[in-house]
């Protein structure tokens, strides 16, 4: 019999990983840089900048 119309379903082949992302500490160092930035400078808007009375 021929089965040249037949679909055979095979398992994928797993990717291989070998390359990791470069380097993906500089992008969340500047995270933290860029909230310990904010945080500074909502401090020293409400020490030195906004009314006393708040």
């Amino acid at each position: 019999m021929n089965d040249n119309n037949v679909l055979k379903f095979e398992r994928r082949k797993p990717k291989q990983y070998d390359k990791k992302p470069a380097a993906p500490g500089p992008k969340k160092g500047l995270i933290w840089l860029a909230i310990a930035i904010v945080i500074a400078l909502v401090w020293a808007y409400y020490q030195f900048i906004a009314p006393q009375g708040i």
